[in-house]
């Protein structure tokens, strides 16, 4: 049955992808703030789509981060669902990811229009160079900034090793860091079709200030908050040392 289930959520998000990027496109002309409106209700439906077809739902511990100043979210990375999920928790943001994605036909197209930074992780100089000053930017505008400090989906419950970028974009603008801690992998894992029913965990950390911090100093305390975190999270316990 739940085999059907997540067909059911994969043919959704295919029609839904189809149907909704043709729309998505005609907004290219509008404001970024407009444009956004469109991608995160999307996104919306999806977690909604999720629920109703795979009775996957979610559940957040602590508080969306609030006030006039953006800021920087470094997110736990273990499956495609805190992509959509981040959109429903947090204010008007943007994602650092891999230029890849943007090629993707009709999602990548999709996501274009959300003013992502898109770098060549290939490139690690430049890489860090345009997050910094991509970043700079994007926070000018307002918006917060979506970071995945591991770089890749990691097997649940297992906490890799955190880059620095996120980090000295903080240090570089002086930018708050929302950490965040969830188990979506233990449901919709890297890679698979089936989409397991039940409740993914999600944290949110306080905002950490980061005057007075170096750079390595701030991603310590985000990766061993995290870890603290993680261990806690149900179905994980000792796994994530």
């Amino acid at each position: 049955m739940q085999w059907l289930r997540s067909l059911l959520f994969s043919i959704g998000m295919v029609v839904s992808l189809l149907v909704y990027v043709p729309l998505l496109m005609l907004t290219a002309p509008l404001q970024p703030d407009t444009r956004y409106f469109f991608i995160s209700h999307w996104s919306r439906w999806i977690l909604w789509w999720l629920k109703f077809t795979c009775r996957l739902s979610y559940r957040v511990r602590g508080k969306s981060p609030v006030g006039d100043e953006p800021g920087i979210i470094m997110c736990r990375h273990e499956s495609a669902w805190e992509t959509f999920a981040t959109q429903a928790l947090f204010p008007p943001q943007v994602w650092v990811l891999k230029k890849e994605l943007l090629y993707i036909p009709f999602f990548g197209w999709g996501l274009a229009l959300a003013s992502p930074i898109a770098i060549d992780r290939k490139a690690r100089s430049r890489a860090l160079d345009q997050v910094i000053t991509q970043g700079r930017a994007r926070l000018a505008m307002g918006r917060w900034i979506v970071i995945f400090p591991e770089g890749t989906r990691m097997p649940p419950c297992k906490v890799g090793k955190f880059a620095s970028s996120g980090s000295l974009l903080a240090k570089k603008t002086g930018a708050r860091v929302v950490p965040v801690a969830h188990n979506a992998g233990q449901f919709w894992g890297k890679g698979k079709f089936l989409k397991k029913p039940g409740v993914i965990d999600v944290v949110i950390g306080d905002a950490i200030d980061v005057s007075g911090l170096s750079t390595r100093e701030i991603t310590a305390t985000v990766e061993n908050w995290m870890r603290e975190q993680m261990a806690q999270l149900p179905g994980c316990g000792e796994k994530s040392a």
